[in-house]
């Protein structure tokens, strides 16, 4: 049983709070991560651990230094109507990439992503359970995870190729260029035929 309360002396509670975070996300991933766990591990309380940080995605996004919150978008991309659902996502995701500090920090997870396979999992999984999937879900389709996978697919694939690759001339595109070439395909991923069964 954990400890209630701060922990005792001067340790910093909150780094050793991100610090057993990260080592149960890198030994257990996403899924396999509870707030409980991690206290333990931090030899904190788990309200402490609440406390700090709230629920687990923000935790997550802490520990990785993911540079924006779920919590902090999803309302962004639940304005409008389904029908223009695509165009929305694809201008958060640019507008997160346009955004030098944020670009960085995105640059630094796509590239831990591509190199650990702990890190894409946890990657890949954070952004169904938090950010796409749950967009996905709201918009009550069916198939939902199939859908939330095309759309992170789309999304990463093309950050790797614009920002880490630099492939041109998508490199330089403007995000007009960008959102006319990839926001139907990415409705298409939401609500239209994805063609598998």
């Amino acid at each position: 049983m954990s400890p209630a309360g701060r922990r005792p002396g001067k340790t910093d509670t909150r780094s050793a709070i991100l610090d057993a975070a990260r080592e149960c996300f890198a030994d257990s991933g996403y899924d396999g991560t509870t707030i409980r766990a991690i206290a333990a591990k931090a030899s904190v309380d788990p309200a402490l651990v609440h406390h700090f940080f709230g629920a687990k995605a923000e935790l997550f996004v802490a520990a990785v230094d993911f540079p924006f919150s779920p919590r902090a978008v999803l309302p962004a991309l639940l304005e409008g109507t389904p029908g223009d659902a695509g165009e929305r996502i694809l201008r958060l995701f640019l507008g997160l990439w346009d955004e030098q500090a944020t670009r960085r920090r995105l640059l630094a997870v796509i590239r831990s992503a591509v190199r650990y396979e702990a890190a894409a999992v946890m990657l890949r999984t954070f952004l169904d359970r938090e950010l796409i999937g749950t967009f996905v879900r709201t918009l009550d389709s069916p198939d939902a995870d199939l859908r939330a996978t095309l759309v992170g697919s789309q999304l990463i694939g093309l950050a790797i190729a614009r920002y880490v690759v630099k492939l041109p001339p998508l490199a330089a595109a403007s995000t007009e260029q960008l959102v006319v070439a990839y926001a139907p395909t990415l409705q298409r991923y939401l609500s239209g035929d994805v063609g598998i069964v």
